[in-house]
């Protein structure tokens, strides 16, 4: 459930909105500003005023698209105007870059009129490589599309229309491959007349449909000769000579049923007269033309398709113009042809028909998915989506002559594609499916933080996990109910713990008690002990009453360590903790330790945080390269630190037995830079990119996770400690509510991978 006011909160607290721009050269000197303007700007811009098409080669402009909208048909708000359709528009923006990589500026036009639009649009043409067309109403957004199409020598694609009908296209070719049906013998039924109605029903003609075999409804009935209504010119292509009337009649013996209008118009009985293993596409959102669950209980031989992302086969658009846009762009097409629609629809199709890798699986909870009637075309967070669809759609540009580049290896540029949006995306999508496949007992010691708790009604909402909130049960109730989260925040869902009042207080007082006595911890102390939160807190862990532990918006780090260390204690082969951040940056995870624990390790030590870091790394499902950092490269500088650093390197090839690449000692660009390493150091034993960056101290850890996070790292999750027996996250005093949410998600994650491992 996404309530209003986070809704409000997410689009308006700190930069408000979702978009902003940065630059991609440098910009710190007088000479870098002297080349990104006056006066070395105007070399490209002569040179672009002598040939048009080097502005792909001096500017942004082949990587930028524009999505548009006068605002006159968004979502299921309907004509609400283009100032409040800004956020969809931005919002379809974070999609073009989170799955394509694609930049995009939206434009909100004041225009209803066709004339005034067109005229704006194609203004624009100089700015961008493309134009996606957006929330548009029917019938102007045809004649629009058509106009823009034939007068602008850019790709011109209107999303509502197409981007259905290619995934809807995907899905029904699925459909006659596991019926074994031929498309020139089906017979398919429309509920709606719009614009993605009309699309899709084109679609399936270029598919092999026989026009004569589509009978199309509208709110009146079946578009039939005899209604004596004039249909517009985009319907009358399919009004038919029929004696059927409604959407019941057209239903008996269809094969197909495409629904795009709303939500409850066909019950049971309509589908029961339909013909044997029909194709249900009932894609009206939020609520299909036939729920999911009374189609398939009416029709259990059906195939049953919604756009809903809770049930099989959702029809979602982002399948497609992501990728369409992404082909087109890399080769510069002029626009978006008919071929390189119906090339999207066969990769898409394909791609579902091939083995589903494991990353797929994890991303979904641990589902298992394979070819057939609940999986019928590829799932949105399937990361070969890319590889496959704009490669193909690329491909027909070439072959059609729309391209203005002619790619002639492809298996090239997907291997360009793969590499472009790196690890960050699937990495955060594995963390965060590892954590609802698990939904492990997290216990939390400030249970009453406002942070907390807005952040445990997104973990119970997204099944994350299962928040124990430790503090004075009416203080967090008030408190839950003050921040308007009681709907969501129940006792069903979570659990709140006073320690002193509860039934474990004393057998956890003994136990610490029994730990601790000869290491000067009295009878009294262990009950005093014990009526405190964090301590409390880990010894749930240390009983097993709970699987990983997030705490630390009150406290500072060395307060938070002690009592962890003496109650949780450290892992078997471990002799002591340290705190790790994993740093997203440019679509790449890099773990920074340690950050958080030790403040001038032996190489003894060095070597096993990095090891113990590495372990870490590869639960995340990233292959760790460790480099350790220094100011030295290879005994470049003779001093204690390189040595130390150096020596550590041997001790963790020692340690890991050669199941790490790991070098050292270097200086962090060397680390991260493997052409520069690959010319000066060619003897390094490290491949690519360090991703694993072990520090010599905490002073230069520190800093150095913290400067990442300054300049740009996207996203920082941490400290995370390893080195002790339970999963367990902490938190600044300055990290806001999505830190404690990544965090527990880690957390959650790790959590579930380490009763898996205890269970084999």
């Amino acid at each position: 459930m996404v309530r209003p006011e986070d809704a409000l909160a997410y689009h308006s607290e700190g930069r408000p909105g979702k978009l902003e721009i940065q630059a991609t050269k440098p910009s710190h000197t007088q000479h870098d500003l002297s080349l990104a303007y006056s006066p070395g700007v105007a070399e490209p811009c002569r040179e672009i005023a002598k040939r048009p098409e080097d502005s792909f080669l001096y500017t942004a402009r082949g990587n930028l698209v524009a999505v548009v909208t006068n605002g006159t048909a968004v979502l299921g708000l309907g004509d609400i105007g283009p100032l409040a359709a800004k956020p969809v528009m931005e919002g379809k923006a974070i999609l073009f870059k989170r799955f394509a990589d694609i930049d995009v500026f939206d434009i909100e036009v004041d225009a209803k009129e066709v004339d005034a639009f067109c005229a704006t649009v194609k203004s624009l043409e100089p700015t961008f490589g493309g134009i996606n067309l957006e929330d548009i109403k029917a019938p102007e957004c045809f004649e629009i599309e058509r106009r823009l199409s034939a007068t602008m020598d850019i790709p011109v694609f209107h999303d509502d229309q197409h981007g259905t009908a290619i995934i809807a296209g995907a899905a029904f070719l699925n459909w006659l491959v596991l019926c074994d049906r031929r498309a020139a013998d089906v017979r398919v039924v429309f509920s709606g007349a719009g614009a993605s109605a009309l699309s899709c029903a084109n679609m399936l003609v270029l598919l092999g449909v026989p026009l004569e075999n589509i009978l199309v409804c509208d709110s009146q009935g079946v578009l039939r000769t005899s209604r004596g209504d004039e249909p517009n010119e985009y319907k009358q292509p399919f009004v038919r000579e029929t004696e059927r009337v409604t959407l019941r009649d057209a239903l008996v013996d269809a094969d197909v049923f495409v629904g795009l209008s709303r939500g409850g118009i066909v019950d049971e009985a309509m589908l029961a007269v339909m013909a044997a293993r029909p194709l249900v596409m009932a894609l009206a959102n939020p609520d299909p033309e036939i729920p999911y669950a009374v189609a398939r209980a009416a029709r259990p031989d059906a195939i049953v398709c919604t756009g809903r992302s809770d049930h099989p086969n959702q029809v979602n658009n982002v399948l497609g113009f992501p990728y369409l846009f992404r082909g087109a762009l890399d080769v510069r097409a002029r626009c978006i042809d008919e071929g390189m629609k119906l090339a999207a629809v066969h990769a898409i199709a394909e791609l579902a028909r091939e083995p589903v890798p494991s990353i797929v699986s994890h991303a979904y909870g641990g589902q298992q998915f394979e070819f057939g009637p609940e999986y019928l075309i590829p799932k949105p967070m399937d990361p070969r989506v890319l590889t496959w669809v704009a490669p193909a759609v690329a491909k027909a540009a070439c072959e059609s002559g729309v391209a203005r580049v002619v790619l002639s290896d492809f298996e090239a540029y997907r291997e360009q594609l793969g590499a472009r949006l790196g690890q960050h995306s699937q990495l955060l999508r594995f963390m965060s499916q590892e954590a609802k496949s698990h939904c492990k007992r997290l216990v939390f010691p400030e249970g009453d933080h406002w942070k907390v708790l807005k952040a445990a009604a997104t973990l119970v909402e997204d099944r994350l996990c299962k928040p124990v909130l430790i503090g004075e049960r009416t203080a967090i109730r008030a408190a839950i109910l003050r921040l308007e989260l009681g709907e969501v925040l129940t006792d069903e869902r979570i659990e709140i713990v006073e320690p002193a009042a509860s039934e474990q207080y004393e057998p956890y007082w003994r136990a610490l008690f029994e730990r601790r006595q000869r290491k000067g911890v009295s009878r009294f102390l262990a009950q005093r002990a014990m009526k405190w939160r964090l301590p409390y807190a880990a010894m749930m862990l240390a009983q097993g009453d709970a699987d990983g532990m997030v705490a630390g918006l009150g406290d500072s780090f060395p307060n938070l360590l002690g009592p962890l260390l003496r109650i949780v204690g450290l892992r078997e082969g471990c002799s002591r903790a340290a705190g790790v951040h994993m740093v997203l940056h440019r679509n790449e995870p890099y773990f920074f330790a340690d950050t958080t624990a030790q403040i001038d390790p032996s190489a003894e030590e060095v070597a096993e945080i990095a090891d113990s870091t590495a372990v870490l790394a590869r639960r995340f499902g990233v292959e760790p390269r460790i480099a350790l950092l220094s100011f030295s490269n290879f005994g470049s500088v003779e001093h204690d630190v390189a040595r130390k650093m150096a020596r550590a390197a041997e001790l963790v090839r020692e340690r890991c037995g050669g199941q790490w690449m790991v070098e050292g000692e270097m200086q962090a660009d060397t680390a991260l830079m493997p052409d520069f390493r690959q010319e000066h150091f060619p003897f390094s034993l490290l491949e690519g990119k360090a991703n694993v960056l072990v520090f010599p101290n905490l002073a230069a850890g520190n800093i150095g996770y913290k400067i990442a996070q300054f300049f740009g790292a996207s996203v920082v999750i941490g400290p995370l400690l390893v080195g002790l027996q339970s999963p367990i996250g902490l938190l600044s005093r300055y990290s806001n509510v999505g830190d404690v949410i990544q965090s527990a998600t880690a957390i959650s994650m790790l959590a579930g991978i380490e009763s898996k491992l205890k269970a084999r």
